[in-house]
Parts: structure tokens; sequence; C-alpha cells
């Protein structure tokens, strides 16, 4: 009994341990550029089926495979633009965090920029508004007016 005991104590455990292996990638690098360069790429592209998580963090296949073209990609000798564009061939801009400045994309950069402009243009504008209203003048039929509702509301 205690020998079945032991045998399925053996069993659970290794089964336990391959279950936790599965899930952690474990990548060789000839040196720590290489395996910076990893971390970068890997964290600077989407992946494509999770909401706004990286390829480093996501726990879906896709991302699974993208990270292995990226290593493959490293292993082979490509730099770090080779391997962005060979993946935007195959996955599209999504996956860029940082979109690229293109003519699709110029809207994209440039409304912040043109907003803050137009703000600036606003204020600018508000405070002259501002400005040249109070520094008028009453006419002399104006001064009339006022001192009429002046003297009436000190009348009643």
């Amino acid at each position: 009994m205690a020998l079945i005991r032991l045998m399925l104590t053996i069993a659970l455990l290794a089964l336990a341990s391959s279950v936790m292996a599965a899930g952690i990638e474990i990548r060789e690098f000839d040196d720590p550029v290489t395996e910076q360069r990893y971390r970068d790429l890997t964290a600077s592209m989407r992946c494509p089926l999770c909401e706004n998580q990286a390829i480093d963090d996501s726990d879906a296949p896709i991302s699974g495979d993208m990270r292995e073209r990226v290593y493959q990609l490293l292993q082979d000798g490509q730099s770090d633009i080779e391997i962005v564009n060979h993946m935007v061939q195959r996955f599209g801009e999504y996956i860029l965090y940082n979109p690229r400045l293109e003519n699709r994309t110029y809207l994209l950069w440039g409304l912040p920029i043109a907003l803050v402009l137009l703000g600036v243009v606003v204020v600018v504008m508000m405070v002259r508004a501002r400005r040249n209203a109070s520094a008028k003048a009453l006419s002399a039929e104006e001064r009339a007016r006022l001192d009429a509702l002046i003297n009436r509301e000190r009348s009643s």
C-alpha cells in the first residue's frame, strides 16, 4: 500500500511539474545584447488576439508563435528593423504600439498637434477679446442710460 502511494505521489509530482514547465518559454541567447533586443522587440509588438497586450506578456498561442518567429529571426542575424518589417508584413500595422509616420497615419500623428495649436489660438483670441472689451469707454448715450438706471435704483 505504501508503495502504491509513493508511486502515485511521484506520478502526480511529475505531471504537475510538466504542466508548470509547459507555460514557461526558455530561450538561449549567445550574448546579453541579443537577449535585450529580443525583450525590446517582443515588448514593442501587440498581440493581434489580445486587447492591448504585448506579445511578451500574452499567453495566446499566436503570441507564442510570434515570439518564436522573433527569436528565429534574431538567430538568423536580422536587424531590428528587418524583424519589425517582417512581422508587420505578416500581421499588419496593428501589432505596432507606435505606428509609423506614413500617408495614412498623418491624421493620427497630426491631429493632437493641430488640436493643441487650435486651443492656443482660441485662448489668445479670448484674451484679446476681453482686453478690448474692458478697454472701451462708454459712449455718451450709454453713460446717460447707466446713470438713469443707477438713479432709479437709488430712488426705489
